[in-house]
């Protein structure tokens, strides 16, 4: 009798958990795969696909979130950019109608005209404009950073930081709670006494919201009395700066930016301070365009909370409307199926398809399987190059000398899928070109992989790398 009823409960399980799956994998291979571990293992089947099988990062951040008071406001703030209105500007007659409108569709934020943005190459340009920014500032600074590094670069910004609160500024600074602990002593003791509000995104802990290697807030911002802002890749700490040696060295570009765009990127800043302090946010304004202004930009805030993979599929977009050059230059490369279509399908109809990557990386299994896609890409076309040391952060799109997606986002699962991410979409020739300019010479001095070489790695290589790829959506 016991026996039958436990047999009876493990098949309701197994029921269960097989017609959840049949409910919400959307992948058929994922899908008949845990069908077949359910039916076949009574118990452990569904215990398995309940602890494993079941995507619970959208579910908890968009749960987390929801209460967003700008969330429900976004979308009756929206307007859509009609065709109409872009057909006046070099983007408009150039085929990227489709583009401006899927991201439209997407964001739900509007793209703005009259921005100006500068890149910024390694610490040595990017930090002292930053410092520079702080100390003019009149009214507020608002900072978001994934690592900041408590070196001198660290107490260099956070002494400015604490000594704008001490003039009567709203300072914030938002770090991320994982990100912090990469250095010792944690940065909040820089802070520690100041009147200078300091916040962690998901602290690890072992009550209230869980502890999450996920969902991690890898943006970086930086808003100056919401006129002024600076996004890009770099985190805050001196191994951004080109002239220090050192394990952790990464070269990067950063980027200044003026604009009404600016105000997008002070929502981002809002909604996560929101998030990790529970304080409502403070009203947003988008500061007006400029006479000379050529940049039309967007803030793409991307996240698991969102009913798009909103970065996903605008590069994917991006992709499509490449009609001569695409550039991509990206520390983790670690493209899913639809992405290495596109970009075989963008080799295949004529697209110069370029793919940058550090020759060495921080981060060896990121590199293994990385590796595995390079057989495929070749074949195709597309072409990829090993940029030489030192360790390279950059992460750039490019596609025909007009549109740049520039900002934290890797090309790797957990940039597009798992992390909270800050990117900008930019229309602007004048951006574009120069960043092609500096993409082509890294390639001048970076080593083309061949199909030869691929060929000639050994089978212990091979198999690593293969293996390595069996974890592409977790790494």
């Amino acid at each position: 009798m016991l026996a039958t009823l436990i047999v009876s409960i493990l098949g309701i399980l197994s029921l269960a958990a097989a017609g959840h799956v049949l409910l919400h994998k959307r992948d058929p291979r994922s899908a008949f795969g845990w069908l077949v571990i359910c039916c076949l293992l009574p118990g452990l089947g569904p215990l398995g696909y309940w602890l494993l099988g079941i995507n619970r990062i959208h579910t908890r951040a968009r749960d987390w979130r929801l209460g967003l008071p700008r969330a429900r406001a976004a979308e009756a703030r929206f307007c859509s950019w009609s065709l109409l209105q872009g057909s006046g500007v070099a983007f408009g007659e150039e085929g990227y109608g489709a583009l401006v409108s899927l991201s439209d569709a997407v964001t739900r934020r509007p793209l703005l005209p009259g921005n100006r943005l500068r890149s910024l190459m390694n610490g040595e340009q990017a930090f002292p404009a930053m410092l520079e920014a702080i100390a003019g500032a009149r009214d507020s600074l608002y900072l978001s950073t994934y690592i900041f590094d408590t070196d001198h670069i660290g107490r260099m910004l956070g002494a400015a930081l604490t000594e704008a609160a001490e003039r009567g500024l709203d300072v914030r600074v938002l770090v991320d709670g994982f990100g912090e602990l990469y250095s010792l002593p944690a940065a909040r003791q820089l802070f520690r006494g100041s009147k200078a509000a300091y916040a962690r995104f998901l602290p690890p802990a072992l009550t209230g919201r869980g502890l999450h290697f996920n969902l991690r807030n890898h943006r970086k911002l930086l808003i100056v009395d919401g006129q002024r802002g600076f996004t890009g890749g770099m985190n805050i700490g001196a191994r951004h700066l080109a002239a220090v040696q050192g394990r952790r060295q990464a070269h990067d570009i950063h980027f200044a930016v003026e604009g009404p765009v600016v105000g997008q990127m002070l929502e981002a800043f809002m909604d996560d301070w929101y998030f990790a302090t529970g304080e409502a946010p403070s009203p947003c304004s988008y500061p007006p365009p400029l006479a000379d202004g050529t940049a039309f930009c967007r803030g793409i805030s991307a996240g698991p909370n969102e009913d798009f993979e909103k970065l996903r599929w605008i590069v994917l977009g991006a992709i499509g409307c490449a009609r001569n050059r695409l550039r991509v230059m990206t520390p983790y490369f670690i493209p899913d199926r639809a992405l290495v279509a596109a970009f075989n399908a963008a080799a295949l109809r004529g697209v110069a398809v370029d793919i940058v990557l550090p020759v060495k990386n921080n981060l060896p299994y990121v590199a293994w399987a990385s590796r595995a896609y390079f057989s495929e890409l070749l074949e195709h076309g597309c072409r990829i190059y090993y940029q030489p040391p030192p360790f390279v952060h950059s992460k750039l799109l490019l596609v025909d000398d007009l549109y740049a997606l520039v900002g934290s986002a890797n090309l790797d699962p957990r940039s597009l899928r798992l992390n909270f991410e800050f990117n900008l979409e930019v229309f602007d020739a004048g951006l574009a070109g120069g960043l092609a300019d500096h993409f082509n010479a890294v390639c001048l001095v970076a080593r083309q992989v061949t199909v030869q070489e691929i060929r000639d790695w050994n089978r212990a290589s091979r198999l690593r790398d293969g293996f390595a790829k069996l974890f592409s959506p977790y790494l």
